[in-house]
């Protein structure tokens, strides 16, 4: 028996944004009250599901970035930065992050703000109905290839052995908008994103040994690969066009050319910002499962 497409209807809902927002409005506002160091500027923005519209009813953190955009960091030698006339900045990333915390703390005080993340400060929710925020502290990226910008990130270094991570959160984001568009697939991608958020968490609820096999952003990569022509028509249709798709490509080991929905990583590998193949595999044989046991 196949699940029925009101369900699928009802997975596909968005969940909500408005308590987002706020979050999102709360920090910007406590970046802004924050006395900075002259010629320091910086960026604060949504990312991850909220910012994608791939949210999903339960989802609580909201992500966000506090990018420094007075300084960049690059794929550059130092030969090419000087041949590019790139002066050594006097405001670094750890001095950043540094007053970033001290301005949050200065805001919410010390209980709500915590420090100890290996990647990203969290700011905890209060009883304003403010939702708990990781913020992402970075630094602006340029990507060259001869000495010509080719895409445009985000960089940090971990807390536990400084280890440099860069990523591109508004590729993703404008890469997602192109495939949920009207020539592409009619608003159908994010719908099914949400869809099989909520069929993962279904599988978890049921198999507890698999919770955090299957991230969120993963799973958004993993769609973003599928034809466009598989989102078509219902959603029982797209369900079943995609699982057995994703299927087809794992039993032929088709997979080596997806990217994440950046297009600048392949999807799987060892790298930190990619996901381990054999989940992806065991995702998607639940996938399967689901709908013939349902």
């Amino acid at each position: 028996m196949s699940i029925p497409e009101a369900q699928l209807q009802v997975w596909s809902n968005q969940g909500a944004v408005i308590t987002a927002q706020n979050t999102h409005n709360s920090i910007r506002t406590a970046l802004e009250d924050y006395r900075w160091p002259d010629g320091v500027r910086y960026e604060a923005y949504l990312q991850g599901s909220y910012r994608n519209s791939t949210n999903i009813y339960g989802n609580s953190d909201v992500d966000l970035v506090v990018e420094l955009t007075s300084a960049y960091w690059s794929n550059l030698t130092e030969e090419e930065k000087v041949k590019l006339g790139w002066e050594r900045a006097n405001y670094n990333w750890d001095q950043f992050r540094g007053d970033v915390i001290v301005a949050l703390v200065n805001y919410y005080g010390n209980t709500l703000v915590d420090i100890n993340g290996n990647k990203s400060i969290k700011v905890l929710p209060d009883n304003s109905g403010r939702l708990k925020a990781d913020i992402v502290v970075s630094g602006s990226y340029r990507h060259y290839e001869n000495l010509k910008i080719a895409a445009e990130g985000i960089t940090f270094w971990t807390q536990v052995g400084s280890q440099q991570i860069i990523n591109f959160p508004k590729l993703h984001y404008e890469n997602g908008a192109d495939k949920n568009s009207g020539h592409r697939t009619i608003g159908w991608y994010r719908k099914s994103t949400r869809m099989f958020k909520n069929a993962r968490d279904k599988i978890v609820g049921e198999k507890p040994e698999l919770k955090g096999r299957f991230p969120s952003y993963f799973i958004e990569c993993l769609l973003y690969n599928v034809p466009d022509k598989c989102f078509r028509y219902s959603f029982q249709n797209i369900y079943i066009s995609i699982v057995n798709w994703l299927d087809d490509q794992f039993d032929q080991n088709k997979t080596n050319e997806f990217v994440c929905q950046n297009d600048f990583y392949y999807l799987f590998g060892s790298n930190s910002v990619q996901w381990n193949i054999s989940d992806a595999r065991q995702l998607v044989n639940v996938l399967l499962e689901l709908w013939s046991n349902w």
